[in-house]
């Protein structure tokens, strides 16, 4: 297996290479411009990208996910429930995907957006178990997703909640990837490192601590930082809906 994270600074986001090299196999997560990068290391690395993920219709960026799903000849991948003017592969909760001895389960983890989306990862080679899970803006390091970019802040939280519930079935060992770090607009007590375990999210997490919804909600609505820059615009840009933002 191959996993390369991508550390982006100017927005700060995250994305991912991953897959297996054994059977030419692999994906990327939340590819932003440039879209080179990715294409030169799945050469070098002999995984030919077959999938292209948007966790989710991002607020933040323009999304590299089109672009680079189209020079690479791989399905562009968003959850069913994303709304979009265009055509793309759209996958539901439960739905597998498979890249060699890579497995990529679909979870619907909606509250940061309506149609977020995480993946839970298994590596056949190693064992029949997930080993990581690319959670997004669902679940980061030090914080969860603010739920007001794209619905109402008290809905989108009764959402993660939710979606939050269901991360806390995993098991402590399992690796956290996100889709963002400090500095991020899209959480407010983001860690600068990039990657955690589910254990210690739930010793260490605030807001991942908070067990009646009611209080969860409440959480997310106090403290609210100010939206990106021209997130309505960016947001319906990547769905298709409006000309292309900038790049």
């Amino acid at each position: 297996m191959i996993l390369r994270q991508f550390l982006h600074r100017e927005p700060v986001a995250v994305s991912y290479l991953l897959g297996c090299v054994g059977q030419g196999a692999g994906a990327v997560v939340d590819p932003l411009f440039p879209i080179e990068p990715y294409l030169q290391e799945a050469d070098f690395a002999g995984t030919p990208i077959r999938f292209v993920f948007d966790t989710h219709l991002h607020a933040d960026h323009r999304s590299g996910g089109l672009a680079l799903a189209e020079a690479a000849g791989a399905d562009y991948v968003l959850h069913a429930s994303a709304v979009t003017g265009f055509s793309c592969r759209r996958v539901a909760d439960g739905e597998t995907l498979t890249l060699g001895n890579v497995v990529l389960d679909v979870w619907h983890t909606p509250g940061h957006t309506p149609e977020h989306l995480s993946l839970l990862v298994t590596d056949r080679t190693r064992a029949p178990e997930p080993w990581f899970v690319l959670t997004g803006h669902t679940l980061m390091v030090g914080d969860v997703g603010r739920t007001e970019l794209a619905s109402d802040a008290a809905a989108g939280a009764r959402d993660l909640f939710r979606s939050l519930a269901r991360l806390k079935t995993l098991q402590d060992h399992l690796e956290i990837l996100p889709g963002a770090f400090a500095g991020s607009l899209c959480g407010r007590g983001l860690s600068g490192k990039p990657s955690s375990t589910i254990g210690f999210e739930r010793r260490q997490n605030e807001a991942f601590r908070i067990e009646a919804e009611s209080d969860f909600v409440t959480f997310m609505r106090l403290n609210i930082p100010p939206p990106p820059e021209g997130a309505a615009a960016q947001r319906a840009a990547n769905a298709g809906l409006t000309a292309k933002a900038a790049e």
